[in-house]
């Protein structure tokens, strides 16, 4: 049984791990920079080591010292989070090697999944729909013209070991695949040290809708339902909601199945997504599977009652999940928004700063995971999201309403915050038809 979790980042998620093991009666570890000192992470969990400066690369994502912080406090397990070293699978491998149990699936599968070219092919041999286009990876731009001329305009040009949108560029004829090629590999070499890149057909106007899966060690493999995560800026996720009331319930079960199939297909443990793009038409093609928890979690906890994070402890440590999939029952629509300290009047630059005053709205089905609080110094150094407001109500129109209120009520008094753009996305007519699409943000940012 795991008695020591070491948390392997910061912020809200770090937060919410600590709470989860604690809950299960499990000691918790923060890491921290030398920045991150006053963080609530570091003030929640029974202990905390310093791993390094504050730029990321000397702390967060160094292997050796989070393992070595592991170690000496006599930690069984390490929860990665998102992001940072949460899809590194040479990392999970080094915690195993460790004798330390990482909260995640295997290496193999995590280095299998990142690679998008084999994902792909992964999911053709599980007869599940994936977007046209090549097969695998194609260094030469002779080639990539010619498939695109096979397949049709517009094209994807997506970096191999891509994510939120660096390494990839759209054309929509021969001259921008040109210059996308070459742009795209040049990205993903400065992002990725990683230029491989392959070729995707674009769906025009789609919506992109994730399947959130749950597997334990015993074979057993369950999904806990679909999210709608449409509302992008940039390919980052802004809203997300569960479940999709653009889908029906037959496309609901097909995707729900072709998720537990293309987890299977790998071997797949603990808590992952399978991300799909839904066209017009409602035919639906594979796009990724992420290999950690999620940003948006909290929305598919709201509709199942189901605590995802204290069931990827529990797997972690060998149990089987208590629950088959006709025990999983949704209830309900959840909402959540991403609250950034940034300026959407300055083109979403991100603003950092002392966060002068707080005040978090509460009440029935309203929920706020959060590493800020009132005196906190929100740093420049990592990622800009300060916040997740999630609300859960009986109807989608009923949730819609009951965040406004609550973004109404939320105040981060020092720094400017995403809040007032997320309520004018919640309040747009295309929003609230339920009629938008992953285009829908920049298509508001031009009115």
């Amino acid at each position: 049984m795991i008695q020591k979790v070491l948390v392997a980042n910061r912020g809200e998620i770090a937060v919410r791990i600590i709470r989860a093991c604690h809950q299960l009666g499990i000691q918790t570890v923060a890491v921290y920079s030398t920045a991150d000192q006053a963080s609530l992470h570091v003030q929640l969990a029974d202990e905390a080591i310093c791993i390094g400066e504050p730029s990321a690369i000397k702390s967060y994502l160094v292997k050796e010292q989070i393992l070595s912080a592991a170690l000496m406090t006599g930690a069984d397990a390490i929860h990665p989070g998102f992001g940072f070293l949460s899809e590194n699978a040479q990392f999970a491998k080094m915690c195993v090697e460790c004798g330390l149990i990482f909260i995640g699936p295997d290496s193999s599968v995590i280095e299998s999944m990142g690679d998008k070219a084999n994902a792909k092919a992964t999911m053709i041999q599980a007869g599940v729909p994936v977007v046209p286009g090549s097969d695998g990876v194609i260094a030469d731009c002779e080639v990539a013209v010619k498939l695109a001329t096979e397949i049709g305009y517009p094209v994807l040009v997506k970096a191999v070991s891509g994510g939120g949108g660096k390494g990839m560029r759209l054309a929509y004829n021969e001259e921008e695949l040109r210059t996308g090629f070459v742009a795209a590999r040049q990205e993903a070499q400065a992002s990725y040290n990683d230029d491989r890149v392959y070729l995707e057909k674009f769906i025009e106007n789609p919506r992109h809708i994730e399947v959130q899966i749950m597997a334990d060690q015993h074979g057993n493999v369950v999904h806990l339902g679909e999210r709608d995560c449409s509302v992008q800026r940039n390919n980052q996720k802004l809203i997300e909601e569960a479940p999709s009331q653009f889908i029906d319930e037959a496309l609901r079960i097909e995707l729900g199945q072709a998720a537990v199939q293309a987890a299977k297909q790998v071997g797949y443990v603990n808590a992952g997504t399978i991300e799909f793009l839904v066209d017009k038409y409602k035919k639906y093609y594979f796009i990724e599977m992420n290999t950690r928890i999620q940003v948006e979690h909290p929305v598919t906890e709201m509709i199942t009652g189901i605590d995802i994070v204290q069931t990827q402890l529990r797997v972690a440590q060998g149990e089987k999940l208590t629950f088959s999939q006709a025990d999983i029952m949704f209830k309900g629509h959840a909402i959540e928004c991403r609250i950034n300290a940034e300026d959407p009047t300055k083109n979403f630059m991100p603003n950092p700063g002392l966060v002068n005053g707080l005040h978090f709205p509460g009440g029935n089905g309203v929920r706020i995971d959060s590493g800020i609080y009132a005196g906190y110094k929100i740093l420049p150094y990592y990622d800009s999201m300060i916040a997740k407001l999630i609300v859960h109500a009986a109807t989608r129109e009923q949730a819609i309403a009951k965040m406004q209120v609550a973004l109404n009520e939320l105040i981060v008094d020092g720094v400017e915050t995403t809040v007032d753009f997320q309520y004018e996305v919640l309040s747009h007519p295309i929003f609230k038809q339920n009629k938008h699409d992953t285009g829908f943000v920049s298509q508001l940012l031009e009115e």
